[in-house]
C-alpha cells in the first residue's frame, strides 16, 4: 500500500482508503471468495495502481448496499480516468441514494476533498474537452452526490 490514504468514519466506525496498492492482484481470484470478501477484494482493487483495473470494480462495487463501499466508489469519482467516472455515471440507478447520502452527510470533509480533487483534475486535463463545467461527467456526479448529502 502507498502511505497516503484517507480517513472517514462509516456507521461510527473509522474507515481508511488506501490513496494505492500496488500488488499484482487476480481478477480470478474475486470467483474464489464469498460475496462478502469478494466485496471487500472490489474495494481494495479500486485502489490499485493501474486505472484498468479500478476500472473494473466499478459493477461489483455499484451493486453493493453495504455503507462502508460508499467512500470508495465517491473515491474513484475524484480521480483523472474519465473512463471510470463515466462507468460510474451509468450506475447511478443502482446506487442507493439514502446509504449514500448517510455516509456522505456523516463525512462532509471527504466529499469535499473528493469534489476538489475531480474539478482539479478537469481544469488540468479535460476543461478544452468540456468548456462548461455542467458538460463534464465528473461535475454531474457531484452534482448527483451533494443532492444525496442533502435529501438522501
Amino acid at each position: 500500500m502507498s502511505g497516503r490514504g484517507l480517513s472517514v468514519i462509516v456507521q461510527d466506525e473509522p474507515l481508511a482508503l488506501p490513496y494505492r496498492v500496488q500488488h499484482e492482484g487476480s481478477d480470478s481470484l474475486s470467483s474464489k471468495l464469498d460475496e462478502p470478501q469478494a466485496l471487500i477484494y472490489a474495494c481494495i482493487q479500486s485502489r490499485h495502481h493501474d486505472g484498468h483495473v479500478r476500472q473494473r470494480q466499478i459493477e461489483r462495487l455499484a451493486g453493493a448496499s453495504e455503507p462502508w463501499v460508499v467512500p470508495f466508489v465517491v473515491q474513484l469519482c475524484s480521480e483523472y480516468v474519465v473512463e471510470i467516472l463515466q462507468d460510474i455515471e451509468a450506475c447511478l440507478p443502482l446506487l442507493d441514494k439514502r446509504t449514500y447520502g448517510t455516509v456522505l452527510r456523516d463525512n462532509p470533509a471527504f466529499l469535499d476533498l473528493a469534489q476538489q480533487r475531480m474539478t482539479s483534475y478537469w481544469d488540468c486535463y479535460y476543461r478544452r474537452r468540456w468548456l462548461r463545467s455542467e458538460t463534464y461527467v465528473g461535475f454531474r456526479l457531484f452534482k448527483q452526490f451533494r443532492d444525496w448529502q442533502v435529501s438522501g
